[in-house]
């Protein structure tokens, strides 16, 4: 079974000041392509949440896109509760770490999945 990476877009997005919040779509975009990548080198099932104005970002093969309702944490911890198994999930949000620790997922900084990092 493949590892299950759960990516908080939002926080990724914003781990790097590169004028992301012109344009917050196109931003999630580029995150998701970065993922393909990642997902075919480590062989992971790559899930990526976004929310508020990267709302729509279609899916690709390789990487599921989840767009949250309402809040992207809680899609995360939601998530995190339906798989039931082991996932890492990707986020610098302690609050957001700490959550899903308790439902017994592994945690990693956004330089996890960032190609400059």
């Amino acid at each position: 079974m493949s590892e299950l990476l759960v990516v908080d877009g939002a926080n990724v997005v914003g781990s790097v000041p590169d004028g992301w919040w012109r344009d917050r779509r196109g931003a999630a975009e580029r995150l998701r392509d970065r993922l393909v990548t990642y997902g075919e080198r480590t062989g992971a099932e790559v899930i990526l949440v976004v929310e508020g104005a990267a709302r729509g970002v279609e899916s690709v093969p390789g990487v599921r896109v989840e767009s949250a309702r309402g809040s992207g944490d809680d899609h995360i911890v939601e998530l995190v509760e339906r798989v039931g198994g082991p996932c890492t999930v990707v986020t610098a949000d302690r609050e957001l770490r700490r959550r899903v620790e308790e439902l017994g997922a592994r945690t990693a900084g956004p330089r996890t999945v960032r190609e400059d990092g």
